[in-house]
């Protein structure tokens, strides 16, 4: 009786994708996004695919139909090639909850994480900071809905998106700093809702700027 070999090869497309497989694909979808090869939907739909996507068979087909792009090669560039040098990896963007709450306490979300176009943020007895300066945007527009009850909401955005604010403050200060980018294709942040006997202030950070985004800026870094 033949024995099956010890050490079958593995099929490329049945490789497992590394966090920055992932990434790369996730990118390119953003890229095609902002040229208007995806609608929202589909964007959507394929970042979501990309980042569940357990295999380089599964990351392959989303880029497939982007003429302005390559599709997920398996095959690594000789080494000596002029452009084999990779680029610094960076670290894979977290997943988080769409909904912050602090109740005599205090949460906090900053760093390199995935904010989708809706975030809801509750402090009653408590407070919560929102830093998107180094947040990876995967919608044009950001909705966040705050709730601040003898507590306070502090939202930070780069200086290169939009922020406009819908607020009301009772007995208490809802200030968003509003400004309007440059760049027509900039995210948009909307901050809105109520502030009683607390706080709620949204402004931009300076020298901070967003580099990562459905729409990426044109003949800039």
């Amino acid at each position: 009786m033949t024995k099956p070999a010890a050490h079958a090869p593995v099929a490329e497309a049945e490789m497992r994708a590394s966090d920055a497989d992932r990434e790369r694909v996730a990118e390119l979808l953003r890229d095609a996004y902002a040229e208007g090869r995806l609608d929202v939907e589909e964007h959507a739909e394929r970042i979501e695919a990309a980042y569940a996507a357990k295999t380089m068979g599964d990351l392959a087909p989303l880029t497939r139909d982007l003429p302005a792009h390559r599709s997920i090669s398996f095959e690594k560039p000789p080494l000596d090639a002029p452009d084999a040098a990779p680029r610094p990896a960076r670290p894979p963007a977290r997943q988080e909850a769409p909904t912050m709450v602090a109740i005599f306490g205090g949460a906090s979300r900053k760093g390199r994480w995935r904010v989708g176009s809706h975030l809801r943020a509750v402090a009653a007895f408590g407070g919560v900071e929102i830093d998107l300066t180094d947040a990876v945007f995967e919608s044009p527009e950001v909705v966040i809905e705050v709730v601040a009850i003898f507590g306070g909401v502090e939202i930070k955005v780069p200086e290169n998106v939009s922020l406009h604010g819908s607020g009301v403050g009772i007995f208490g200060g809802f200030d968003v700093k509003e400004q309007t980018a440059a760049d027509p294709y900039a995210p948009v942040v909307r901050v809105k809702g109520a502030a009683v006997f607390g706080g709620c202030e949204a402004k931009p950070r300076k020298g901070k700027k967003l580099k990562e985004w459905v729409r990426k800026q044109l003949g800039t870094d």
